[in-house]
């Protein structure tokens, strides 16, 4: 079940949400230090996290479900923002090379028909994170967290959930180790905590975020027992930045490169 937009806007404004936002941003930029010239795409409630890749990346598109409604971004200047069904997404086939998934996963009915609509629309050597609560964290068990809402996971039910939507999980790592308390105190130690908890406390984290890549299918001939005879095997590997630019270049008409 989504959760409704005007409450996790409500939450994002408040101080706790804030300290929430930059946390994650933080965890974000490890894993993406760098967007410079490509698209990227939020789906669910990913616009506390979009921001840093305004400015950098070649445009940003914030998509949020129809049952969670909608609400303009950035507030000032141009807007970015849109209602769209997560099942049919208005974009072409492999026309965005960053997906960032927030309040997505764990909240929609239809979980593979979505990871397949994005798979589409995934540039070949794109890259997709997801942000879900994990169920060892308060994140998951506290009614003023966003993230109480829908369906946690463990880190490994959702490497296997991306597996089995064609994903290939590359990097995992965790946040929100602080409770969601609005005690001032606590929410000002609340990089220390982090810190304590990247070393620490592993699988208490509030959230995981992981990193994936799309896999593509690749045919492999092999010999079969009679030699006249060969059997043609598909073999699943991750797209790369070398496939899209291939696939380019073979809608212009151009030779692929050796």
């Amino acid at each position: 079940m989504w959760s409704d937009v005007l409450d996790l806007e409500e939450f994002y404004g408040s101080t706790l949400g804030q300290m929430t936002a930059r946390l994650l941003r933080a965890r974000l930029r490890d894993v993406w230090p760098n967007v410079r010239g490509e698209a990227v795409l939020g789906l669910g409630y990913a616009t506390p996290l979009l921001r840093p890749f305004v400015e950098e990346a070649s445009r940003t598109l914030a998509f949020m479900p129809a049952q969670q409604g909608v609400t303009r971004w950035p507030r000032e200047g141009r807007n970015h923002a849109t209602l769209v069904d997560e099942l049919d997404l208005p974009l072409p086939d492999r026309s965005v090379d960053r997906v960032l998934l927030v309040h997505a996963v764990e909240c929609t009915e239809q979980l593979r028909p979505m990871l397949r609509e994005i798979w589409r629309v995934m540039s070949d050597g794109g890259r997709m994170i997801v942000v879900a609560p994990t169920r060892a964290g308060f994140w998951s068990q506290i009614d003023r967290s966003p993230f109480y809402q829908g369906h946690p996971y463990s880190a490994g039910q959702l490497a296997a959930l991306l597996r089995a939507n064609m994903f290939a999980p590359l990097r995992q790592t965790r946040a929100l180790y602080m409770p969601p308390t609005n005690s001032r105190l606590l929410m000002g130690m609340a990089p220390a905590v982090e810190r304590f908890g990247q070393r620490w406390l592993g699988r208490f984290a509030g959230v995981s975020v992981i990193e994936s890549g799309k896999q593509l299918y690749a045919g492999i001939a092999e010999r079969a027992h009679t030699p006249e005879l060969a059997v043609v095997r598909p073999k699943l590997r991750v797209a790369t930045s070398r496939d899209t630019q291939a696939a380019r270049n073979s809608k212009d008409g151009e030779a692929p490169a050796s």
